[in-house]
């Protein structure tokens, strides 16, 4: 089962044979005869529900979808993780040594977009950083991480897009706000259940992803080299706070980071970033200069 945020609704949909990259989807609303609401948000709060409904229904007469109109499957999620140096690689370059428990910040909702279109630079020094994203489906306290999977909803793909000059004005780093200017957090283009990957024949644990900076490929690794699993990060999570439905998790990122090259290569005007998840989906964005006045 694959879900999008279409011009606010939620959509049931599929990939379109028919068009490179494209979707096409059924208004969950109609489709449903109003059982379940338009909000894309709203469903993580019936997700058991929802998955099981999702299951009897016939796509044929899905329609082609406008790429332009997708938004953040989770517009406003309840809580937003992110876990730093959670591929050994990226620990490497940046220099730092790898942690023994998940290293966890959090981005702000007001910085998530969908997965097209422009977005306008800060005025620092920004950078890229693809990321698997999980989002829950099922809350909890002290999830075991061999029931982590039957927590999450599915998993998209997403940007960590960084303003390294105030992510490390002063010490400590400011994580949270050097990753949170408006659109640093898109995601998309749709959520793909766990279950939906594995009848691919594909491993949720071991998915392969990526970034090209105007057309050069700048990141590409797999998310079996992370050094805490999708299951571990749950249950290190719900340890210690409750977990609701529709919260996100971005997962780290691995290697190919702009600062961490040799001169550092950072994001400018006009660059355009496609950013891609085997099984999920891409992404693509246009950086656009902020304004100076």
């Amino acid at each position: 089962m694959r879900i999008a945020n279409h011009a606010g609704r939620l959509a049931l949909v599929e990939p379109d044979v028919e068009t490179s990259g494209g979707l096409r989807g059924l208004d969950v609303a109609r489709a449903s005869d109003g059982r379940f609401g338009a909000d894309p948000q709203a469903v993580y709060d019936r997700w058991a529900e929802f998955h099981e409904w999702a299951a009897t229904v016939d796509l044929a007469d899905a329609v082609p979808l406008d790429l332009a109109a997708l938004g953040p499957v989770t517009p406003r999620p309840p809580q937003v993780f992110a876990v730093g140096l959670n591929y050994r690689d990226h620990a490497a370059e940046s220099g730092m040594e790898l942690p023994t428990t998940p290293l966890v910040f959090t981005k702000y909702a007001s910085s998530f977009t969908g997965p097209q279109g422009d977005i306008r630079l800060s005025p620092g020094t920004v950078d890229w950083e693809v990321e698997l994203v999980a989002v829950i489906g099922r809350g909890g306290r002290d999830v075991p991480a061999e029931q982590g999977w039957d927590h999450v909803a599915g998993l998209t793909v997403g940007q960590d897009v960084s303003d390294r000059t105030t992510q490390f004005a002063a010490p400590p780093p400011q994580f949270g706000l050097g990753k949170s200017y408006p659109g640093y957090s898109p995601i998309g283009p749709a959520l793909v259940s766990v279950d939906e990957l594995r009848a691919a024949g594909m491993d949720p644990d071991d998915l392969e992803l990526g970034c090209l900076l105007n057309g050069e490929s700048v990141q590409k690794s797999r998310t079996g080299a992370m050094v805490f699993t999708v299951p571990e990060l749950v249950a290190a999570l719900s340890a210690i706070v409750t977990l609701l439905p529709g919260d996100v998790v971005f997962t780290g990122t691995p290697a190919g980071i702009g600062a961490g090259r040799t001169p550092p290569r950072f994001l400018g005007d006009g660059d355009e970033l496609v950013t891609w998840c085997a099984g999920v989906g891409q992404m693509q964005h246009r950086f656009v200069a902020g304004d100076r006045s």
